[in-house]
């Protein structure tokens, strides 16, 4: 079962996340806080494994309350869920410490995924997110070197490879090629691993290098 907390300063959206959340028998909503400072304390109160925060709250924001909350639990995950999408918000967020980063107009099956994956220590992000993510670490490599697909890759896993550097969610790429969520995280994992890649990011990356 994955323990979920929920933090953001409308009762709305956290009753609708709730709901979602609850709907899938895996996951559990332990919490909800609307505002940094009381995430802060419940997050020691409730051990949630998977965190949706909220960025723009009264008193303290959501980038302070992850940096907080991580250094009391480490071993939490951290998911950004946002209405702003921008460079402003999202490096701070993710030097804060947060896993993922998605924005509210995720679709649910997107959003569920993300939380699953979190809890998995895989880095949910939006498909925007993603590719602004990968294009600043291409830019950042100042001779980026062709690759070729390693030895072993099946030609399903180069199409969910194209996918993923493409910035689609599991979700996405299960309907775009007519599998199940199961099997495209199935082959998500093992290109992982043949890949060297510790997260979705850096397989997008290497997504970005092939031919």
């Amino acid at each position: 079962m994955i323990r979920v907390m929920l933090v953001d300063d409308q009762q709305l959206v956290r009753a609708g996340l709730r709901m979602l959340c609850e709907s899938d028998p895996e996951m559990e909503v332990v919490g909800e806080a609307a505002d940094g400072a009381a995430a802060v304390r419940l997050a020691e109160q409730v051990h949630p494994d998977v965190i949706l925060m909220d960025l723009r709250m009264p008193g303290m924001d959501g980038t302070t309350a992850t940096a907080r909350i991580l250094a009391q639990r480490p071993s939490a995950r951290v998911v950004v869920l946002t209405t702003f999408d921008d460079d402003d918000h999202l490096y701070p967020a993710l030097a804060s410490g947060a896993c993922g980063f998605l924005v509210k107009d995720a679709s649910p099956a997107e959003l569920l995924d993300g939380v699953r994956r979190a809890a998995a220590g895989d880095s949910p992000f939006g498909k925007a997110v993603l590719k602004r993510l990968v294009e600043q670490a291409l830019r950042a490599q100042s001779a980026p070197i062709p690759r070729q697909a390693p030895p072993g890759v099946t030609e399903r896993e180069r199409e969910v490879l194209e996918l993923v550097g493409a910035g689609l969610s599991n979700p996405e790429i299960a309907a775009r090629l007519h599998l199940g969520v199961t099997t495209v995280k199935t082959h998500v994992a093992n290109l992982m691993t043949k890949t060297g890649s510790a997260n979705r990011v850096q397989l997008a990356v290497y997504a970005a290098h092939l031919p």
